[in-house]
């Protein structure tokens, strides 16, 4: 699908939230370095919402006019940003980020991580990982980078499968699994679809955001992944775009005390970045 066509089709679900400005408009505004409105993209679910309740209101406070444009799918946030649709996106950790960016040939890179809702695995039909039979079904993500977090954790954590010695914990694949002694079935889903896998496999694997976004709590699953910082998500900007002051702000507005006050109010259990556990030593020392 080229880049025109997935365009097209952000635009059309823009319309459909009913934004009351167009999104086109965002574009005239990409490299003026005194903007005062920031369009966000975010996905559906936790990511939009440390927008909405964390970091907006910080950047209001500054004059900024902020709006918030929510996407289900992993593809369309890339493309509008780096076409100028939107000034910054969340919703991706920076393997998969870095990925897209080197495959698609766009300008866009990462500006700070943020609190992130760790991968982890769900089921509908068993209480415990214990219960897993022969033969049970395990859905996971069909994109490359989070199919591999899954692939980890079933070998590392729950030694369902066993991996090929030495593989690359990043890029690892289903063809990388050299034992699979309880026959399980690995169902790769666009990773939007795994929440409603649930009521048709044994187990699945479902990021955080869309765990939290389809009424799943974290404290629910069987089981987390170790989530490290190379899989933390990340706000992306155009490569262009990084020095610029409005841009410092965001940055600084997720590095602040409100943004950590909002994430221990509203974000039990997401994984915090390196500078707000920095931040929390501090209070701790005082």
């Amino acid at each position: 699908m080229n880049r025109r066509v997935l365009l097209n089709r952000f635009f059309r679900v823009a319309a459909a939230l009913a934004l009351s400005v167009p999104l086109l408009a965002t574009t005239a505004f990409a490299a003026d370095p005194n903007k005062k409105e920031i369009v966000f993209g975010a996905t559906a679910g936790p990511y939009a919402d440390q927008i909405r309740y964390g970091i907006a209101p910080i950047l209001e406070k500054q004059g900024y006019k902020v709006r918030i444009v929510e996407f289900n799918d992993y593809i369309q946030p890339n493309f509008a940003l780096a076409e100028g649709a939107l000034d910054a996106n969340a919703f991706q950790h920076e393997v998969y980020l870095n990925k897209f960016a080197t495959e698609k040939k766009l300008a866009i890179v990462e500006l700070v991580k943020v609190p992130t809702a760790p991968i982890a695995i769900y089921s509908h039909k068993h209480k415990s990982l214990a219960d897993v039979k022969d033969g049970a079904t395990v859905a996971l993500p069909n994109d490359p980078t989070n199919q591999a977090r899954a692939l980890v954790v079933l070998d590392r954590k729950l030694g369902w499968i066993k991996l090929k010695e030495g593989y690359d914990a990043i890029r690892v694949s289903e063809r990388d699994v050299v034992a699979n002694p309880r026959n399980l079935k690995l169902v790769p889903l666009e990773a939007a679809q795994l929440p409603r896998a649930l009521d048709d496999t044994d187990y699945a694997f479902i990021n955080g955001n869309f765990a939290i976004a389809s009424g799943l709590k974290i404290t629910e699953a069987l089981a987390l992944e170790d989530t490290t910082a190379t899989y933390q998500n990340v706000v992306a900007v155009r490569t262009a775009d990084l020095d610029l002051p409005w841009v410092k702000e965001i940055e600084a507005a997720y590095k602040s005390k409100a943004f950590l006050d909002v994430t221990n109010k509203r974000f039990p259990g997401f994984v915090k970045t390196a500078y707000q556990l920095q931040l929390e030593q501090l209070r701790a020392d005082r």
